[in-house]
């Protein structure tokens, strides 16, 4: 099988060339799109010698030639930007996309790999989270295998092997609960970047660790979720397990809960997506049940994390909401990360732009990256405006 890998550098896109490196028999690197980490797309294209590789910015190419030159590399065939993330997803070369980038980026070419029948596995949120009803209206037109690599999804897609659709009546997505999960409001008033960057159970990017901070993430999965399985948004739970060991859970007609359970390793799930229908046997630890384990679940507070709650909202009221709430947050995130504004007001930019943009109904994958676009505008004169009226307190 020949891969693709959207966003190589990146921590999803590292555990799938680990798994391709255990696997060389099977695995082969057809291309390798990276942002602007060229040291390490470098190193990558000297282990795995792929057809293709891709920058995010024409301006790192000359740097890239030089180290590959440096290190005895054969130098791929080389290009730059989003048209070229499209080309490589969608090239006949290729059999399976791993969509990693994070951001609306890998939108397109996510959704043109769809079009050419690749088997996909969906890392990037974005994809169903600001186009999901687009992007599953083609995935069932063309019966296209879409596997999700997140941990929680790809959990509940193996529990709903578990019995038919029909008789599944809710799915429960588990959180560790991040590093506030006890921390008052007036506490979390003062947290700073370098608190929220400090997950407490996975290492991932700046964005996406803050986003756990807050319960973003687990909104935006919530979201996914709807979309992957077809459950309404009402039968889709969120529970705090700040173990971290199960994963998701599905609960069925007659009342029985099958839940999947293993390892905090992003490689179990990424393997999995590759090699579905089939399981193989994974590089990662197995738990160990001859020692003595607490499991701990309860419910999220809405008070404390309002995002989760708005993020339930968006997905409710339809249409654009969700593709405003992705791209509020984004902008959000990087304000509080460049500290502009404080912790608690990333849920306030996200619930003023939601307010100000409103519900659109987009057509085509182009009416979502302009609705994306304003609602970046929009989100980032909000952010200003509480930026300053902080500084003046």
């Amino acid at each position: 099988m020949k891969v693709t890998v959207l966003g190589s550098t990146g921590s999803i896109g590292q555990s799938t060339l680990d798994v391709v490196r255990q696997n060389r028999d099977r695995y082969q690197v057809y291309a390798l799109v990276a942002g602007r980490n060229v040291e390490a797309l470098c190193q990558q294209i000297a282990e795995f010698s792929p057809m293709v590789a891709v920058l995010a910015s024409q301006d790192d190419l000359p740097r890239l030639r030089l180290l590959l030159k440096s290190a005895g590399a054969r130098e791929p065939e080389l290009a730059c930007g989003p048209k070229a993330y499209v080309d490589v997803a969608t090239a006949p070369d290729s059999d399976f996309l791993m969509s990693s980038i994070v951001g609306v980026a890998g939108l397109e070419a996510t959704f043109g790999a769809i079009r050419a029948g690749k088997r996909i596995g969906l890392a990037n949120k974005e994809t169903l989270v600001a186009a999901g009803k687009l992007v599953m209206d083609e995935v069932k037109r063309l019966g296209v295998e879409l596997i999700p690599v997140d941990s929680e999804h790809n959990g509940a897609h193996q529990c709903l092997r578990a019995g038919r659709r029909s008789e599944a009546t809710k799915l429960i997505l588990t959180a560790s609960g991040g590093p506030f999960r006890k921390t008052s409001l007036a506490d979390m008033a003062n947290v700073t970047p370098e608190q929220a960057l400090n997950h407490p159970t996975w290492k991932m990017g700046p964005r996406i660790t803050v986003d756990s901070a807050t319960l973003m993430n687990k909104g935006f999965e919530v979201i996914e979720a709807c979309w992957l399985f077809d459950f309404p948004v009402e039968q889709v739970e969120v529970v705090v397990h700040p173990q971290s060991t199960v994963h998701a859970m599905v609960e069925y007609n007659d009342g029985s809960v099958i839940a999947q359970v293993c390892a905090t390793d992003m490689r179990m799930p990424i393997q999995y997506a590759m090699t579905w229908p089939d399981r193989a046997s994974a590089p990662v630890p197995r738990l160990s049940w001859a020692e003595r384990r607490t499991w701990e679940f309860e419910p999220p507070s809405l008070d404390r994390f309002p995002l989760l709650r708005l993020a339930y909202q968006a997905q409710a009221g339809g249409g654009s909401l969700t593709a405003t709430l992705n791209a509020a947050d984004e902008i959000a995130v990087e304000s509080f990360l460049d500290g502009r504004i404080p912790f608690l007001a990333i849920a306030e930019v996200v619930e003023e732009t939601l307010s100000r943009i409103g519900r659109l109904e987009p057509k085509t994958i182009g009416d979502v990256l302009e609705i994306d676009r304003r609602s970046r505008e929009v989100a980032r004169t909000v952010a200003s405006g509480i930026g300053t009226r902080v500084a003046a307190h």
